[in-house]
């Protein structure tokens, strides 16, 4: 049994653990909370965007866009929207794996990775995946530039007909302790099959909103991704820090209960030899 002097050390160096895994969950839940605000805002926006652009495509059934044309697909790339840093539970080790269970699958044609995020980037990279382009270092509050930089160049690779298609792997925010790894598929552009709500006249011409709204369109479907993500991570991170807070106090208590043994096995002991002592001295 080790003795009262370590047990001592370690109960000290795993509370010291506590106060930061502690601190930690509490700045995860302040960032939550502002991620999870923006979030909120961020989907009707979305929604009506992909309903002005169906409305826009049933109308007019003779419009036509770089974005929305489909070919034979040659090249597949997938957008991976992971975290620049760790202790965010299984958030980061659930998007790798379902990206490598996509890339393992895909057999009929190449693919290449537009990775978001240092963690993704630095796994991928090591493993002989073809990165296209990294974009690190977002910080805890994307902006609409950020999305706009990334859908710039995803639009460049496809209009240039480097892609074929493209798709984009990120988490959705369900709750603090749910988050979705999705599958969506982004390029070329499928506006939904479900009636649009609302009348709509458009001017100028159909066309003309087309090469305006799509660029918009894709911008915003990165940008929400970026802040589902993020919202995921301050969630997962949140959980994380918490579970790593309750462990550290178990395990305070359970070496608390180690070292009043040890303390007692050794006031045993001394008392023993006392006792012997005098014994012997009769």
């Amino acid at each position: 049994m080790a003795g009262v002097r370590d047990i001592r050390r370690r109960i000290r160096s795993v509370s010291n653990m506590q106060q930061i895994t502690k601190a930690m969950k509490m700045v995860a839940a302040a960032k939550l909370r502002r991620a999870q605000e923006k979030v909120i805002a961020s989907r009707p926006y979305a929604k009506q965007i992909q309903d002005v652009l169906s409305r826009l495509v049933q109308a007019q059934t003779d419009v036509s866009h770089p974005l929305l044309e489909k070919r034979p697909v040659k090249k597949i790339g997938y957008i991976l929207v992971t975290s620049d840093r760790g202790l965010c539970g299984g958030f980061n080790a659930n998007l790798i794996r379902m990206t490598r269970s996509v890339l393992d699958e895909q057999k009929n044609a190449e693919t290449g990775l537009v990775a978001v995020g240092r963690k993704g980037s630095d796994y991928f990279g090591r493993r002989k995946v073809e990165i296209i382009s990294r974009f690190t270092g977002l910080g805890d509050s994307p902006d609409f530039n950020q999305a706009r930089q990334i859908a710039g160049e995803i639009i460049g690779l496809y209009t240039s007909g480097q892609l074929d298609e493209v798709y984009l792997v990120y988490s959705k925010f369900i709750s603090v302790l749910t988050q979705e790894p999705t599958l969506a598929k982004i390029l070329p552009i499928e506006p939904s099959e479900e009636e649009a709500g609302g009348q709509y006249i458009f001017e100028p011409s159909p066309q003309q909103m087309l090469e305006s709204l799509l660029p918009n369109y894709l911008e915003s479907q990165i940008f929400s991704a970026l802040l589902e993500s993020k919202a995921s991570e301050m969630g997962a991170k949140m959980t994380a820090m918490d579970s790593a807070t309750e462990n550290a106090k178990e395990m305070i208590e359970k070496l608390t209960l180690a070292m009043n043994r040890a303390r007692q096995a050794a006031i045993t002991k001394e008392i023993s030899e006392i006792v012997g002592g005098a014994a012997a001295l009769e």
